[in-house]
């Protein structure tokens, strides 16, 4: 490009971003923080304050939580949907299916999120600041760094069935497992791309694009699985294929809608800028890899264990088909916890610390309610739902005396993951990191080991030492947050935001630039 060229294009480019920069303001003014638009929430002195300011911070949080518990509903239960049928081919189909699912894939998938995480925690500070130059950037990292992570883990994949039998799993579960593993490879890729492209998205709010892309996506999946596996009895391999297929159909969708210019300044093109400043952001990715995957593994090894004990078949699926609701009804909370961390890092992203603390309140209490909720129905209907997974009495009856501890989960995993989506929203994922080992590690599993193996509590003993393992945990954090400095947290956002890459500069777009 001439210089004479670049004179006249810098001017446009600069025009269209203050274009661009005038409609965030206008469109942040009347969202971000409502009634405290231009500065922080005023501190609340009585109860109709509390109660005038909580009616108008609910209608914020389910602006965001609302579609966000659909995105996460309809993009877990892909993995739902998939174990459902395979629980129709058998119990060992789906014992495979299950431990395929949460061990093999919730490890390396564990990962892939967590590390999509850290754009979660930029990207929402950065649009709360009014940085939306460096989001398209802050997202093209999260790809290398994410992508580069799974394909160093993909032989996990590969050799998913010597490693099974390595630490002892039986050896029709772990062959057939290895075999559904191997089909299942394209999809560690899939959520590679596709985790950061829904923090992208979810961070400057596009809500009903991810709504609507993702529930699509399970309609078309439904089909698609009934009709590999049982017209054309492709049997597990026609799962694997219905299930990779969904997944690329989500990050196409996505990747169109971005690539349309949809998204603005947000998403100015390919960069270079991409490869700059990588360490920082590996750190922060590794952070909230180490703090999620901690939390993601611990569930994976509640399979896991119940794969020694007598009956492993049983055991496995009663206690997969549990925890698949249980995790169905924690989609939930992911959406507050979605949520949480959109308001906490846009509010202090925006310097609002006031705000951000009343959100978390708002969010907590909403959220609880909803699992109270939750649990009621489950534990009303306990005898009736097992009949949706297994065709197996025997495991239909373990999972009806399994209820009580699955409904007490579900009242705390309410709470728990908004409390995780402050530390995501706060940049606190260090310290959440050492919260979960010493809870999860070295108090929830070794109880449960010590209840269900010493004690022959079986399965109920391994998930009450690891629910109180969970308890702890919780406790911990809502004494951490309470005891927060958000001013100083708007303060140390501030500085994350300069020295992580803040504003482009008119050359540094121009140069850095590669056109999509």
């Amino acid at each position: 490009m001439s210089t004479e060229n670049r004179s006249i294009q810098r001017p446009l480019l600069s025009n269209k971003d203050e274009i661009e920069r005038e409609h965030f303001r206008e469109s942040s003014s009347t969202f971000i923080v409502g009634t405290a638009s231009v500065s922080d929430i005023k501190p609340i002195s009585s109860t109709r304050d509390f109660f005038r300011e909580f009616g108008v911070e609910c209608k914020k949080l389910w602006v965001l939580a609302g579609p966000a518990i659909v995105i996460t509903l309809c993009r877990y239960s892909l993995g739902v949907v998939t174990q459902a049928f395979a629980g129709h081919l058998g119990n060992l189909e789906l014992a495979a299916v299950s431990i395929e699912n949460s061990v093999i894939a919730g490890f390396t998938r564990g990962i892939a999120f967590g590390m999509g995480s850290a754009l979660e925690t930029l990207c929402g500070q950065a649009y709360g600041a009014g940085q939306l130059d460096m989001m398209g950037v802050y997202l093209q990292r999260s790809w290398v760094i994410v992508n580069t992570t799974a394909l160093i883990l993909s032989p996990l994949y590969i050799f998913a069935r010597p490693l099974l039998r390595l630490i002892g799993q039986k050896q029709e579960i772990a062959d057939t497992t290895g075999k559904f593993a191997i089909w299942m490879l394209p999809q560690l890729f899939a959520a590679s791309m596709n985790f950061p492209l829904v923090k992208f998205l979810q961070a400057q709010r596009k809500m009903m694009v991810l709504t609507v892309v993702t529930a699509v996506t399970l309609g078309l999946h439904t089909l698609l699985s009934w009709f590999l596996i049982f017209k054309l009895k492709w049997g597990l391999v026609g799962a694997a294929v219905a299930l990779n297929a969904s997944y690329w159909f989500l990050v196409a969708a996505l990747l169109v809608y971005i690539l349309s210019g949809a998204c603005g300044i947000t998403w100015s093109g390919f960069s270079w800028m991409a490869f700059k400043n990588l360490w920082s952001f590996v750190k922060l990715s590794v952070a909230s890899a180490i703090m999620l995957c901690l939390e993601v593994w611990y569930f994976m090894a509640l399979i896991l264990f119940a794969g020694y004990l007598k009956n492993p078949e049983i055991s496995v699926d009663a206690l997969s088909i549990s925890v698949k609701i249980s995790g169905w009804t924690l989609m939930v909370a992911m959406g507050f916890n979605a949520a949480t961390s959109i308001r906490v890092s846009n509010e202090l992203g925006a310097g609002h610390p006031r705000t951000a603390k009343f959100a978390l309140i708002v969010v907590v209490i909403n959220s609880f309610l909803i699992g109270l909720l939750l649990a009621l129905i489950l534990i009303t209907f306990r005898q009736e739902y097992p009949t949706a997974f297994t065709s197996s009495e025997v495991v239909r009856k373990l999972i009806t005396n399994l209820t009580p501890l699955l409904t007490f989960s579900i009242i705390i995993n309410s709470v728990q993951p908004v409390l995780t989506g402050v530390a995501v929203g706060a940049g606190w994922q260090t310290w959440v990191a050492y919260v979960n080992i010493g809870c999860y590690y070295v108090f929830g599993i070794p109880l449960g080991l010590l209840l269900g193996y010493i004690f022959n509590y079986g399965v109920r003993g391994i998930w009450i030492g690891m629910i109180t393992g969970t308890v702890a945990q919780t406790c911990i954090l809502l004494i951490l947050t309470y005891r927060t400095n958000w001013d100083k947290e708007a303060s140390a956002t501030e500085d994350r935001i300069q020295k992580w890459g803040g504003k482009l500069d008119d050359k540094e777009m121009m140069n850095g630039r590669v056109d999509s």
